[in-house]
């Protein structure tokens, strides 16, 4: 039995590839997504997530704060955690709800944030 269903959006691969990898490891069952424009498709696809963990900063004009808006909208059960290598600070104000994950992390990092629901 997994320990919960996790979108990991990334765009960088190799993070993408280890995160995803070590996550299935530990007993999530994990669904990698490589810009926003993947992951809001697998959120309108059907699937159900436990957890969003979403890049900030990613390509192609949809950034990890849309990814969370749609999360928001289409699986409002699901905790979302943006992760990004700027300060909270810096970016626009974020929903009290939505966790928050500072790069570079550890893998006990996001799995405390995984554990504890929020970031």
């Amino acid at each position: 039995m997994a320990r919960g269903t996790i979108l990991f959006v990334e765009d960088e691969s190799d993070l993408r590839n280890l995160i995803t990898e070590v996550l299935g490891d530990l007993g999530f069952d994990v669904t990698a997504a490589a810009d926003g424009h993947a992951a809001i498709a697998l959120l309108e696809g059907g699937q159900r997530f436990d957890h969003v963990i979403s890049d900030v900063s990613m390509p192609h004009g949809v950034s990890g704060l849309d990814v969370a808006t749609a999360a928001a909208r289409l699986q409002p059960d699901a905790r979302v955690t943006l992760a990004s290598g700027y300060q909270r600070a810096q970016l626009p104000p974020l929903p009290a709800e939505i966790g928050f994950l500072p790069k570079p992390y550890h893998v006990r990092q996001l799995l405390q944030v995984l554990d504890a629901g929020t970031g």
